[in-house]
């Protein structure tokens, strides 16, 4: 790994770990070490978009995801871990927002991180019975492809692509169906 990307990696996943204290992120009894979004939601307009690297790994079952396969459509990406408290409260709105949007040729794809085994990340896939695939991504590399659009800072975060490869809007935090509808929408429109 170069010096360059060594950085950028310890940079993402410092924005992606934080120094959060007991309780930041999800409640003031909880106790995790991560930083969860408020639901901010960022989105570029057409003249601002920046094309995203291409996201490319092995999924939870081990076959090849790219997201250069789905060139032309719009895609919504996902970066959740099965350890993550708003990720499994939003799971249920991805899935059926998943479903609600395939009709508009909209595809989903997972980024799981930060689960060191892809036992709990599959049962966190069948539990919420997720219909995309997941790209394995337990260190974070794949994160990397954002770092010149609009990054996932924090876990969960939601990013949609347009249809000609670039970054359109980005949700930090847990997202619901209805938000995460208009914004895909508002992306096939333009």
């Amino acid at each position: 790994m170069s010096v360059r990307k060594l950085i950028v990696a310890a940079a993402l996943a410092a924005a992606l770990v934080g120094c959060s204290t007991p309780g930041a992120g999800t409640g003031a009894d909880s106790d995790v070490r991560y930083v969860s979004g408020n639901g901010t939601v960022t989105t570029m307009k057409p003249a601002e978009r920046k094309a995203v690297a291409n996201l490319q790994g092995e999924d939870l079952d081990g076959k090849q995801v790219s997201l250069a396969d789905y060139k032309g459509k719009v895609v919504v990406l996902n970066v959740w871990g099965s350890w993550c408290p708003p990720c499994r409260k939003e799971a249920p709105d991805l899935t059926e927002a998943s479903k609600a949007l395939a009709s508009k040729g909209v595809q989903f794809i997972g980024i799981n991180t930060r689960d060191n085994d892809k036992g709990p990340a599959n049962a966190f896939v069948r539990t919420f019975k997720v219909p995309y695939p997941s790209v394995y991504d337990p260190d974070g590399d794949q994160l990397l492809a954002f770092r010149d659009t609009l990054p996932p800072s924090r876990i969960p975060s939601t990013l949609v692509i347009d249809a000609e490869g670039r970054a359109a809007a980005r949700v930090l935090g847990p997202v619901t169906k209805t938000t995460l509808e208009q914004i895909v929408l508002d992306v096939v429109a333009k």
